[in-house]
């Protein structure tokens, strides 16, 4: 056996990584429903480490390469299976765990109980294939996760995949609004704050999306595709609005939308909460507050303008208003642009504050 154990990060990567493992076609997954189609039921350790040896005894050192033909042989055994932590082969079988009995489970179930308790002491989750209830499991920390069969995943990711479609309509249109009140330099903390909260939505759709992309494996190529769609230029909004709005007194870095993915979905919805978590306190920005844009995303609209010409531009003139009223020649005169660059710029700021063109990054 090996001592390297598999090394796992927040609980979301956790489970995406475990359902991703365990996906329709890898080989653990086509083992494990060789195992309830021939109904004899398995407890898999995924990986190993001294921990799992401690709580191991009896069975079968045999280090021999992970097929699914294997695993529903050696299943047959009494006992449960060992993997290793690169999950390429089989390191023991017909094994017995004895984990601490005083960790606290709801598990009634021999061989659920028994999971439970070694994925708790060892941290390394493990797998029930349940032959009574012909289920798929998977135990992580205290945790049990129902491995669902993939038409039951499809449907739910349909339905994830409509809702992130219906938040991104919602994320152009407050885009838009913003650009709006943005032309007429009447841009609140209200109305970046609207922005903000959209992105975010649209980020934890997007995270359920992906989990359902990881436990579907090869079935899940067509939502990554449309998932892939609809997520496109979100991540570049989100860091354009920061660029567009950070206040001068606050450091690059320091401004961010991060914050907002600890806000409950309650205080997502609460205006003031989404403001003071992104850095803009209602005591010192009060929702009406006018704030006045830099420029970032209308730029980012015009193309051909490499990011140091764009900073150069906003470092010439400060606000998309004084932006907009510069000449040609005064564009021109910007480092990197040029006369016909100018031109070019001039015109597609006039589309914007004419209201002809959707700025923002989002279509």
């Amino acid at each position: 056996m090996t001592d390297d154990a598999p090394e796992y990060g927040s609980e979301p990567e956790q489970v995406r990584h475990l359902m991703a493992l365990l996906a329709p076609g890898t080989p653990i997954r086509d083992g494990l429903e060789r195992i309830l189609h021939g109904r004899t039921g398995a407890l898999i350790v995924l990986g190993d480490s001294p921990e799992v040896r401690k709580v191991s005894t009896g069975g079968f050192s045999i280090d021999v390469r992970l097929t699914p033909q294997a695993l529903r042989e050696l299943s047959k055994m009494d006992g449960g299976i060992v993997l290793s932590s690169d999950h390429e082969r089989i390191m023991a079988a017909g094994v017995h765990f004895v984990p601490d009995r005083e960790l606290r489970t709801e598990e009634t179930g021999t061989r659920h109980r028994s999971a439970d308790r070694v994925a708790q002491q060892t941290g390394i989750p493990a797998v029930v294939a349940s032959a009574s209830m012909n289920t798929l499991s998977v135990f992580l920390r205290g945790r049990r996760y129902r491995i669902e069969e993939p038409e039951k995943l499809l449907t739910r990711a349909n339905q994830a995949l409509d809702t992130l479609g219906s938040y991104r309509s919602r994320l152009v249109d407050q885009t838009s609004a913003l650009t709006m009140v943005e032309v007429r330099d009447v841009a609140t903390v209200a109305d970046v704050a609207a922005v903000a909260q959209r992105i975010e939505m649209a980020h934890r759709i997007d995270s359920e999306v992906r989990a359902y992309v990881s436990a579907l494996g090869v079935e899940g190529r067509l939502i990554q595709l449309q998932r892939d769609e609809l997520i496109d230029g979100v991540e570049e909004l989100s860091r354009l609005l920061v660029e567009d709005y950070r206040p001068d007194d606050v450091a690059p870095g320091e401004f961010t939308l991060a914050p907002l993915s600890a806000l409950s979905w309650d205080d997502l919805g609460r205006p003031l909460r989404v403001a003071a978590a992104i850095g803009l306190a209602p005591s010192h920005y009060p929702l009406s507050t006018v704030l006045h844009a830099r420029g970032h995303r209308q730029l980012s609209t015009i193309g051909d303008l490499p990011p140091r010409t764009v900073q150069a531009i906003i470092d010439r003139f400060g606000t998309l208003q004084s932006l907009y009223a510069a000449g040609s020649g005064e564009l021109g005169e910007v480092d990197g642009v040029g006369p016909q660059k100018a031109k070019s710029i001039r015109d597609a700021l006039e589309r914007i504050f004419e209201g002809d063109e959707q700025a923002g990054g989002l279509r």
